[in-house]
């Protein structure tokens, strides 16, 4: 694959979010594919900020900005997870680690838990291929007592990755992993999950869309990838 000299890609997406979830889908099986054609470890970022920020802003988790979306990804120079998960806290080293393809930026969009599908299931019963009818595991699967959040990741949850990575002035601190064997680590660190998921509302500058119905959540699996889309 062809390295892409670091830019930006800005994609405004208003009330529809749709182009949002394609491009943060591709993102990942973007990184996937990296990994394994490469026999390499690779991460993809997110990070969110304050759709008016003008110059790159830090902050650590939960984000405290809403409205634009921004991803990175890098790999790592020598085929290694350059730390174990047993290591100290630690920034990924930039002399080990390379970004490639742009960083992209999403306005319009949120990052964010949007629950489980309906329990008990509705009459009559929803599409599985719909939001209200898609698989609950990333709800629900955990390894322990209200560990379920760790199969998620959310502009609004504390959860961090133990090896951030900075590229063009951002830290993200919010990651899924690949291995060389295309096996996803959501934030590094945690274990294999069965299924995972990013939901995304839709924004109006700052301000969060609560009563918009255009919601989707992007899941996937930790082994295969089988990246996909719910939406109403």
């Amino acid at each position: 694959m062809v390295l892409v000299a670091p830019a930006f890609t800005k994609i405004k997406t208003g009330n529809d979010i749709t182009s949002a979830a394609y491009t943060i889908t591709g993102a990942l099986e973007q990184g996937r594919n990296y990994a394994i054609a490469n026999n390499t470890y690779v991460w993809v970022g997110f990070y969110e900020e304050d759709m008016t920020a003008t110059v790159p802003t830090t902050a650590t988790p939960p984000y405290s900005g809403k409205g634009r979306v921004l991803i990175a990804t890098v790999f790592s120079t020598d085929g290694t997870k350059i730390y174990d998960d047993s290591d100290p806290i630690a920034p990924l080293p930039p002399t080990r680690i390379k970004q490639f393809g742009k960083l992209v930026r999403i306005e319009g969009v949120h990052i964010t838990d949007i629950g489980a599908s309906p329990s008990p299931t509705p009459s009559p019963a929803p599409s599985p291929e719909t939001l209200d009818g898609r698989p609950d595991w990333p709800y629900t699967y955990a390894a322990g007592i209200a560990a379920d959040h760790f199969n998620r990741i959310s502009s609004d949850s504390a959860d961090t990755t133990r090896f951030p990575f900075t590229a063009q002035n951002y830290t993200f601190s919010k990651t899924v992993r690949f291995n060389s064997r295309g096996e996803a680590n959501l934030n590094s660190t945690y274990s294999l999950k069965s299924a995972a998921e990013l939901g995304l509302k839709p924004t109006h500058g700052t301000a969060i869309d609560s009563t918009s119905r255009n919601l989707i959540a992007i899941q996937f699996g930790g082994v295969g990838g089988n990246f996909k889309i719910y939406r109403r």
